[in-house]
């Protein structure tokens, strides 16, 4: 299966979890109007349009990012474990020749053809180029022109969970400025101070739209902080997939070849 297609199973898979999260965590918490309870800072669980509120919307993108980055992850570990197939030669004496490159070519070609994993593309580029041009410098630039390409390859693939983890904090402020909007409505119908009842209803009103205000913000940073983190571990891991590979065709392929 592409790694495109992998993406696409998971954004759909990461949606779902995101709904089923959202039904488990409505079953468990139960609305508790005005007042300040997990229910409402994780759900807006009271809200009169549950289940349609920001902190929902907020979980679901969450699940959506958690599930992009966990291919990241499971990719990685995939180029991590193709330094452990010895498609090159590891001893300390072998040199190559144009001639012994077809074997090694072969051994790279399947995984390579499909355009997946970084080590098996590197080693058949070099080989081409070495048996067309028969230079040691030029199969060394490629070398370099490939990780280049690569790395951008690479940042690339998180494009979706950057735009995730601007748009969760992006909905938090939104839902800052809607809890704002309510409260300022409600200050509005303020009743007379000597009606005690009516000054207790319209202070609770009042504080329930300032927590909404709070909760949307309080709980994208968080999610937006998890996202962040996860991204960074991903990312690094295939990066450093992506320094070995170049390593080991450095050190078992370019240095190894023989031009006469």
């Amino acid at each position: 299966m592409s790694e495109t297609r992998i993406r696409i199973f998971a954004v759909i898979g990461g949606l779902l979890a995101g709904l089923l999260f959202v039904l488990i965590m409505s079953l468990l918490l139960r609305p508790a109007p005005n007042e300040i309870t997990a229910g409402g800072v994780l759900l807006d669980r009271a809200s009169p349009v549950y289940p349609f509120t920001i902190q929902n919307l907020m979980w679901l993108l969450f699940h959506i990012g958690l599930a992009d980055v966990l291919v990241r992850f499971f990719q990685s570990g995939r180029e991590l474990r193709q330094m452990k197939l010895q498609l090159l030669p590891e001893d300390r004496e072998t040199m190559l020749r144009a001639k012994d490159l077809g074997q090694f070519y072969e051994r790279a070609r399947p995984v390579a053809a499909g355009d997946v994993c970084f080590l098996q593309r590197l080693i058949g580029r070099i080989i081409l180029q070495f048996q067309s041009s028969r230079s040691v410098d030029q199969a060394n630039s490629l070398l370099n022109s490939s990780l280049e390409l690569l790395q951008h390859e690479i940042d690339l693939k998180y494009n979706m969970m950057r735009y995730m983890v601007w748009l969760i904090p992006t909905l938090g402020f939104i839902g800052t400025v809607v809890g704002i909007a309510l409260a300022l409505g409600e200050a509005g119908n303020m009743p007379d101070l000597e009606q005690s009842e009516a000054l207790g209803g319209w202070m609770k009103s009042l504080t329930g739209s300032l927590a909404l205000a709070f909760n949307t913000t309080l709980l994208a940073l968080l999610l937006s902080a998890v996202l962040v983190f996860l991204m960074h571990l991903a990312q690094g891991r295939e990066e450093t997939a992506l320094n070995r590979a170049g390593q080991y065709c450095l050190d078992n392929l370019i240095n190894r070849l023989y031009e006469k």
